[in-house]
């Protein structure tokens, strides 16, 4: 499959808008933009400018997928996977998960798979998102925030992703301000020095300008196997 696996170094740190950037970004060039995400937890939550992962990830991609096809699993608490699926009495398949990634990419250009969490977030006892991204065999993309702690969160989720094989294509840090602030600009070369992977910034974006937001990003570079690790060997000598 061609595609990207947005994972993040936590909670909260914009993997959605990154991944759905991306989704809308690729869609408005034109290409056949499938989506898909795990499961979806948090359901309970009030609504606020953004809707529910899965039903912004198939609003912006453009494989006419329905909100419900790209997450086959979805949970009201707010919780970790593994927990929301225990309290409901229902078990995470890992080979339901792979086999609907797969179906989604094999029709479309691009598929672009949301992890949930951070990338050892259990889904279900044994099986961790990292395992997914492995079994998915996708270039990781990492949301990261742009302040205080960034630096620590970044390098071990690069770290642990290695570690399993994986080939990490670029780090977004996010909301990238139009004028970052001495730490955020540190923190951005320093993430990038240490981990030898190029590090870009989301611009601030709401739901409407996504695809513009996702233009930003090198999306050719993290799409071209060759390129990417050519750059990685560059940077770790």
């Amino acid at each position: 499959m061609r595609g990207l696996f947005v994972t993040g170094t936590g909670t909260a740190v914009g993997k959605s808008v990154v991944a759905a950037a991306i989704c809308a970004a690729l869609a408005a060039r034109g290409e056949r933009v499938a989506a898909f995400k795990p499961a979806v937890t948090g359901l309970d939550e009030p609504a606020g400018e953004w809707p529910p992962d899965h039903e912004l990830l198939a609003h912006v991609a453009s494989a006419g997928q329905a909100p419900a096809g790209v997450a086959p699993y979805r949970f009201r608490p707010p919780v970790s996977p593994h927990f929301a699926s225990e309290l409901r009495g229902e078990t995470i398949e890992p080979m339901r998960l792979v086999a609907t990634a797969r179906a989604a990419g094999a029709g479309a250009d691009v598929l672009v798979c949301e992890g949930v969490g951070g990338l050892l977030v259990p889904l279900t006892a044994g099986y961790l998102v990292r395992d997914l991204a492995v079994d998915l065999g996708l270039p990781l993309v990492v949301a990261a925030h742009t302040g205080l702690g960034t630096i620590n969160h970044t390098l071990l989720t690069v770290e642990a992703a290695r570690a399993a094989g994986l080939r990490v294509a670029g780090v977004v840090m996010t909301p990238w301000p139009k004028r970052p602030a001495p730490i955020e600009a540190s923190n951005r070369a320093t993430v990038e020095r240490l981990a030898a992977v190029p590090v870009s910034g989301l611009p601030q974006t709401d739901p409407r300008s996504l695809a513009a937001a996702g233009e930003a990003l090198p999306l050719d570079r993290w799409l071209s196997p060759q390129k990417a690790l050519g750059q990685r060997a560059r940077g770790a000598h």
